[in-house]
């Protein structure tokens, strides 16, 4: 069983190190003694393991980057001799907690800091005591990206560990811990008060310095098994080291108060040592320490009163009551006041819009002042036409494409005059879709969703825009191609592009009030077809029926392709032929000129796009009847000029 449970947890610690860049920014591993076992003669304890992360960061696209914590993660246990004692324990999440603050000075701009950290627990893990005692250890790789105080910070890796005191000491003590978790925003150029104190459960005696933060955990890949001593420090870029790790003149003193002024903003890895003294041997029972990512602000600010120079206050349901912007550039805590030359003062402290009530429509003066009384102030003097009551919109009437809309402007301003419109009709790629009445009707070219705008305009300096989407209905009526028929054959009618129709006259139909009704006649005819649908839209097409004796071929023996209309095109009518096999054209040396089925369009005269000679040319047509009937045909042509 023993074995089993071995084999498990050193497959669960290889699963949870196989990720990279893992960004934390600090930490801190600390322990409780929970009792002592009077059976066995050993101690037990429980490890907590704190983390912290930047909480804007995130990962993005860059693989093998993580933006959360891990969970579970391993710690090692060692003792003094460098021996691990058993296989890692995984330790997971009992808790998480966000660190904000926001830098509150009325004479800086508000820069604001979010961090986040977990608490993971242990499971109580139960060691006997032994001299020199047991060293505890979490080492993982990376810092971060561009720290101000480390080389090659993104590959640079962490330590978090605790020593419990041997047998020879006080193996039942408790650690100090950094109890307090705080991430406020510093300042370059301003005085820093930083408060680091730690907690002694005990009530041991500490005392604090600024210390070199350790390295560990370099791979990428996985967590770091290194044992103690643990003695190896990041690398520092000069003038930087443990004891100066922000520039300036930081300093800590034994209450856990860190000072001083820094000189230059970046982010910097600060590490805090904390010795523990039993007060009564003045033996030491061990050094802890924590570290943590401080970022240190360019907070310079050059605050700037902004508020609109001329506000045209035209809005009608909101009366003489006026919304007015606040754009200024301020700290986190400025107050702003409000002047009018109604004789009204106001302060504010935030930069939402505000709203004064005037008593009367007019042209009014607004002063506003950041900070007042404060040696970072600024202010700006703006103008307020206050004439409200300007009412924007507008009707339409008409659904169908094929005949003109009529928009109608129905707005209407209380204390002024609208002096100018411009309506906009929405119609892609067309400049001239646009009018200036007050009643404009508009055709369009399809049916479709177009966008309307009308653009107002008021002696009083208000304007308006209103606007409409209106779908245009559209019927695309098609009676079919003008047909020629041979005596005694029937056709069925296509009609189509609508949900309604009708055709006229109804001479041979068996029924004039349907799409494809069947048409028995004789005598040539044209029928109008007229399409609805269920909007109102109508729209009229026609076709031609004509009637030759058949079935046949008809086809002339001359054309005349000069570009006056008239016999242009040499082609055949077709008269009761389903089927066209070939219709083919040889000039007198055998070569095709002309080989198509199109009979509507026939042959131009041309040859490979240049003008044919004039000749007599042969031609031959073959296809196939109503009846099934192969019909051949061929003879002469001549082209005249």
């Amino acid at each position: 069983m023993g074995k089993s449970v071995i084999l498990l947890l050193f497959l669960a610690c290889s699963l949870y190190g196989t990720v990279n860049a893992y960004h934390i920014i600090g930490g801190e591993l600390y322990y409780r003694t929970i009792s002592f076992n009077q059976a066995t003669g050993n101690y037990r304890y429980v490890f907590i393991l704190k983390l912290y992360r930047d909480g804007d960061f995130v990962c993005g696209s860059r693989q093998g980057c993580l933006d959360y914590f891990e969970n579970p993660v391993p710690i090692n246990i060692f003792n003094a001799a460098g021996n691990r004692v058993g296989p890692s324990r995984l330790m997971e999440i009992k808790n998480t907690m966000p660190i904000r603050d926001t830098l509150k000075n009325p004479c800086l701009a508000p820069q604001t800091i979010y961090l986040e950290v977990a608490f993971y627990e242990s499971d109580t893990v139960e060691l006997p005591p032994m001299a020199g005692g047991y060293y505890i250890s979490y080492q993982r790789c990376c810092r971060g990206e561009a720290l101000s105080n480390i080389y090659n910070s993104e590959r640079e890796g962490s330590t978090f560990y605790t020593w419990i005191p041997g047998s020879e000491s006080r193996p039942g003590n408790n650690s100090a811990y950094f109890g307090i978790d705080e991430a406020p925003v510093i300042c370059s150029g301003l005085p820093l008060r930083y408060n680091y104190r730690a907690t002694d459960p005990d009530g041991d005696s500490l005392t604090y310095s600024l210390c070199s933060a350790l390295a560990g955990g370099n791979s990428r890949s996985n967590e770091a098994v290194s044992p103690p001593p643990y003695t190896t420090t990041v690398s520092y870029i000069p003038p930087y080291h443990g004891g100066s790790p922000m520039g300036g003149s930081i300093a800590i003193d034994n209450t856990g108060l860190i000072t001083g002024t820094p000189d230059r903003s970046g982010k910097f890895v600060v590490s805090v040592c904390v010795s523990e003294y039993d007060r009564h041997t003045g033996r030491l029972l061990g050094v802890h320490h924590k570290d943590i990512l401080i970022t240190v602000y360019n907070c310079e600010t050059r605050i700037t009163a902004s508020t609109p120079a001329l506000l045209n206050h035209c809005n009608d349901s909101l009366g003489l009551n006026v919304p007015i912007t606040n754009n200024s550039v301020a700290g986190f805590t400025s107050a702003y006041q409000w002047s009018f030359s109604d004789g009204t003062d106001t302060v504010t402290t935030t930069r939402d819009v505000f709203f004064h009530q005037f008593p009367d429509t007019g042209v009014y003066t607004v002063k506003l002042v950041v900070n007042p009384g404060l040696p970072c102030t600024d202010s700006m003097t703006g103008r307020i036409n206050n004439y409200p009551g300007l009412r924007s919109g507008f009707t339409l009437s008409g659904l169908c494409r094929e005949n003109p809309v009529l928009f109608t402007d129905t707005s209407s301003y209380r204390y002024g005059n609208i002096v100018y419109r411009r309506w906009d009709f929405g119609v892609p790629d067309i400049s001239s879709d646009t009018s200036n009445a007050v009643s404009a009707d508009y055709r369009f070219p399809t049916g479709g969703v177009y966008t309307v705008n009308l653009t107002l305009r008021t002696n009083r300096g208000c304007e308006a825009t209103i606007t409409q989407n209106m779908r245009l209905y559209e019927v695309n009526p098609f009676a079919g191609n003008d047909t020629i028929l041979a005596r005694g054959q029937t056709l069925r009618l296509q009609g189509a592009g609508g949900e309604t129709y009708a055709w006229s006259p109804g001479t041979g139909l068996n029924d004039p009030n349907i799409r494809d009704p069947l048409l028995t006649w004789n005598d040539e005819i044209t029928f109008t077809l007229r399409v609805s649908n269920q909007q109102g839209c109508f729209g009229f097409d026609s076709i031609n029926v004509k009637y030759y004796t058949g079935p046949e071929f008809y086809i002339p023996n001359a054309f005349t392709p000069n570009g006056d209309g008239t016999n242009d095109f040499f082609r055949f009518i077709p008269v009761g032929i389903k089927e066209y096999h070939y219709f083919r054209i040889f000039n007198r040396w055998g070569e095709v000129v002309y080989n198509s089925l199109d009979f509507r369009h026939g042959w131009d005269g041309t040859v490979r796009g240049h003008p044919a000679a004039i000749d007599t040319y042969l031609w031959i047509l073959e296809g196939t009847d109503l009846n099934g009937q192969r019909i051949s045909k061929k003879g002469t042509v001549t082209l005249l000029r």
